[in-house]
């Protein structure tokens, strides 16, 4: 038995853990248009999703960028900010940072299933994720990020 158990605990791979209600990995394809309600996709046209929290430093560290993508891209692409946060604290942290977006919704990022913030995803307006970026996008990557979100 005990020979059992040591094969099972070192040889065997351990189960991956599922996403809450078996929610897939972001990734481009993936619908959230049930993941994020609230939002009316049609409407929006392309819309960029800043899924961030107020308590990850590499979010914070982002909002220099979050700002010139609004000046760069902003009137031609719709943005929402995706926070764990209630509504009104993701506003004012939002407010504080000097990033401006066009709504502000709450969901745990495991449930629309981003796993790290700060994670960019550009949605068309069938509500698909066609572009997916995770972490702090460094200085090197901000123009291809920004040449994606202008293209449309």
């Amino acid at each position: 038995m005990l020979s059992a158990v040591l094969i099972k605990v070192y040889f065997l791979p351990a189960p991956s853990p599922k996403s809450p209600q078996g929610l897939a990995e972001m990734a481009v394809g993936t619908s959230l248009k049930s993941r994020v309600p609230g939002v009316d996709w049609r409407k929006n046209g392309r819309t960029l999703v800043l899924a961030i929290s107020t308590e990850c430093h590499f979010c914070k560290d982002s909002t220099p960028f979050y700002r010139k993508l609004e000046e760069q891209v902003g009137k031609d692409l719709k943005t929402v900010a995706v926070l764990p946060q209630p509504v009104a604290e993701a506003e004012q942290y939002l407010n504080g940072e000097g990033v401006h977006v066009d709504q502000v919704e709450q969901a745990a990022m495991a449930g629309i299933g981003v796993k790290g913030t700060p994670t960019m995803l550009l949605v068309n307006s069938a509500g698909v994720v066609t572009k997916v970026w995770v972490g702090k996008i460094q200085p090197e990557r901000e123009q291809e990020v920004l040449a994606a979100l202008r293209k449309g």
